[in-house]
């Protein structure tokens, strides 16, 4: 593999497995209970409203924020039905599932988006709350705002931590780690075997828990220019500047990826960096093998994809 720019490629780790995303496809390589790997794949569809709404600075943020959401929660809802399942099982399970698979798909998309929201309105508005209460003690403004989003950090810290003791998020927080090995991996132009994977970082600077501490932070300075009382008002401006914050925020993970590789500017995404480790994990070689299958597989759907797109039709 040569050294060359690569594809921005993204995934997203799920229950006992990996999702990735492609060009024309996401697909999804997940460990059954026999050991096997099983995929899942959902075609990307073109919109053209998005895709004229992904070349606007600060809006295409909320854009692929939201189509993430959607998209992920397929993938993570299969991983969820299919991981713990013996095939031998198959059978039955899909007869008891023989409702619409487009209705089930278009539910989990729904949830995923409004599971989101719902988190990030949760995030964004008891921090403010509590900040208020400590008005006595922090009255000013500018103090004000630092205490708040002292608290959101503290919250997001905590809430990270205490998941991630249960098994099965810690699982998922190796399998995080594996995406991010193969994607270094890749990027560095090194053939994907599990030993050059393994020696890989598991951290990223495009992360989705980066775009998450960003968030925190640019709120900060967002909220030092709307007033902070009396509560009510500061509630309503900060439900109604969250996609400002997040359309800032994914520009600002963007620019700190280019920066990447600068000596002195990489620095400004080491926050986003230590906030993944506790995000991720170090996996071990069975789940880098899961992650390695579902990149390879989107590379070749990838590729078949576009093999049909210039084959010339029979008439």
């Amino acid at each position: 593999m040569s050294n060359e720019k690569r594809p921005a490629y993204g995934g997203q780790a799920v229950i006992e497995g990996v999702m990735f995303g492609g060009k024309h496809t996401y697909v999804t390589a997940v460990r059954r209970k026999d050991r096997s790997i099983e995929y899942f794949e959902v075609k990307k569809k073109s919109n053209p409203v998005l895709q004229k709404l992904k070349k606007i600075p600060f809006l295409r943020g909320i854009v692929a924020i939201i189509e993430a959401s959607a998209n992920g929660t397929k993938h993570l809802n299969f991983s969820s039905e299919r991981y713990d399942v013996d095939p031998a099982d198959d059978e039955k399970v899909l007869k008891e599932q023989e409702t619409s698979k487009l209705t089930l798909l278009l539910g989990a998309a729904t949830v995923g988006v409004l599971s989101f929201l719902f988190g990030k309105f949760i995030f964004t508005i008891l921090p403010a709350i509590a900040a208020d209460f400590m008005r006595p003690i922090f009255p000013g403004h500018i103090a004000q705002n630092l205490v708040e989003g002292f608290i959101k950090l503290l919250l997001l810290l905590c809430y990270i931590y205490f998941i991630s003791l249960t098994p099965l998020i810690k699982r998922v927080f190796q399998y995080h780690g594996a995406e991010h090995k193969v994607i270094n991996a890749y990027e560095q132009g090194l053939l994907l075997t599990i030993k050059n994977v393994q020696n890989s970082s598991r951290l990223h600077y495009r992360c989705g828990s980066s775009f998450i501490l960003f968030t925190v932070i640019i709120g900060v300075f967002v909220y030092l220019l709307v007033p902070s009382d009396p509560l009510w008002q500061r509630l309503l401006y900060r439900v109604f500047l969250i996609p400002v914050v997040l359309g800032i925020s994914y520009e600002v993970l963007q620019v700190t990826n280019k920066l990447r590789e600068v000596p002195v500017l990489k620095i400004l995404g080491y926050p986003g960096l230590w906030l993944q480790l506790l995000t991720t994990k170090e996996p071990d070689d069975s789940q880098v093998d899961v992650a390695i299958q579902s990149f390879n597989e989107m590379l070749k759907r990838d590729h078949d994809y576009e093999q049909e797109a210039t084959e010339p039709s029979i008439v």
